[in-house]
């Protein structure tokens, strides 16, 4: 290695389009990330509990993890393919082998109620005995999000970026090719945690980069051919950036527009708490928003994740949730879905309008969606408004609008 590791470091978090910047730091929808695969993971047990889980990754509660993980897509973009059903190779074997679907199950169990690092470990090592076809450390990536201090998310340009940063030859697949990866970075991270953090993502991300190409460890010894590729991919993120950027700055609006219309037909209005910063047409989100978030009679945990749906509505001067609105764009409408309903389950007696506001072009998906069996079936009705209709109407809702009776005019709801 050319380059000392604090220089690639101090690299990695300057350049304002790397994973750090793009994904890592400053990002609501990955903290939002960490609760919605936890409970979906809770999910996949149950269905294994009870034998629901089905005989394929279609339409199981497992693709509505892997839904959520690679909607963290600076990093884990492909992160659902190793979870396919393959049945001609049977790989990954937890389909419709009803023993290795339990090992899983019970695998699952195990490391989310894990408190210590050599119990999280200690199951690795035993699924890895039992030899379950096609089950590798791509799982790692699951438990990434369940204990990110201890488990490194694992996938190609993760180990492409780890082998080319320490000369090594880490195999793909292995599971203890992972664990001697995983201790290295351990060791490295813990190196760099004041530079870093303690969460492994950050020094994934790193490699993910590198491997990726584009985070140069040196430009000694690059062929043209290499440099003209390591140019394109650098347009490509570059072109990724800021298409992401414009897709936050589309969320900012329909915030806005929601909160607007909320704070002029008489309610007090707030923004997720990571977002109460950000501007639209120069407008801060701050300056028609409540200073704080009112102290609600729930849960540590609920009331965090409550502060973080994107915009709540409260009866004037008191701390009753009248509406709440989930901003969906580039992200899994399933995770909305699961905030709202946990606010609706928070306040069974006396519930909350709850109202998805998506992107035109994702109608269909939303439908999909509303209609699961989980939601369907269950008392929560969740609207939704099209971005469209809610930046069309917000002028005319302000002026004539007299309580929040008035969305029904511009909302749907699945039949």
């Amino acid at each position: 290695m050319n380059q000392d590791l604090k220089s690639i470091t101090k690299n990695y978090k300057e350049d304002k389009e790397t994973v750090y910047n793009s994904w890592f730091v400053n990002n609501d929808e990955r903290l939002k990330a960490f609760r919605t695969i936890r409970r979906g993971v809770f999910d996949v047990i149950q269905d294994i509990k009870n034998g629901n889980f089905g005989n394929d990754f279609k339409g199981s509660s497992l693709e509505v993890v892997l839904n959520c993980i690679t909607e963290q897509k600076q990093v884990f973009k492909g992160a659902s393919h190793p979870f396919y059903w393959k049945p001609k190779l049977r790989i990954p074997d937890i389909y419709e082998n009803e023993e290795n679907k339990l090992v899983f199950g019970q695998f699952l169990e195990k490391c989310i109620n894990a408190t210590k690092e050599d119990q999280i470990l200690k199951e690795i090592i035993l699924l890895d005995k039992r030899k379950i076809k096609g089950l590798g450390p791509a799982v790692a990536s699951i438990i990434y999000f369940l204990h990110p201090t201890i488990i490194p998310p694992c996938n190609t340009a993760i180990v492409n970026g780890f082998n080319s940063l320490f000369k090594d030859k880490v195999k793909l697949g292995s599971w203890t090719e992972y664990l001697r990866m995983r201790e290295i970075i351990i060791e490295k991270n813990n190196e760099l945690k004041s530079e870093l953090s303690n969460d492994l993502g950050a020094f994934s991300g790193l490699l993910f980069d590198v491997g990726e190409k584009k985070l140069l460890i040196s430009n000694d010894n690059i062929s043209e051919e290499d440099r003209i590729k390591i140019e394109k991919k650098l347009k490509k993120r570059h072109k990724e950036v800021i298409s992401e950027m414009e897709e936050e700055d589309l969320h900012t609006e329909m915030q806005y527009h929601i909160m607007t219309i909320g704070g002029s037909i008489g309610y007090d209005v707030i923004a997720a708490s990571n977002d109460r910063s950000k501007c639209h047409n120069g407008n801060s989100l701050s300056f028609i928003s409540l200073d704080k978030f009112p102290e609600l009679k729930v849960g540590k945990d609920t009331y965090k994740t409550i502060t973080l749906i994107d915009a709540v509505w409260f009866d004037k001067g008191t701390d009753n949730i009248t509406c709440a609105f989930e901003v969906e764009k580039s992200t899994s409408i399933y995770s909305g879905i699961l905030r709202l309903t946990d606010l609706h389950y928070s306040f069974k007696n006396n519930p909350p309008s709850l109202y998805l506001i998506i992107p035109d072009n994702r109608e269909k998906e939303v439908l999909l969606q509303l209609q699961r069996p989980s939601i369907k079936n269950s008392e929560i009705e969740i609207h939704y408004i099209l971005f469209s209709e809610l930046k069309n109407n917000c002028d005319a809702i302000c002026k004539f609008g007299e309580d929040k009776e008035i969305l029904r005019k511009i909302s749907k709801v699945a039949n």
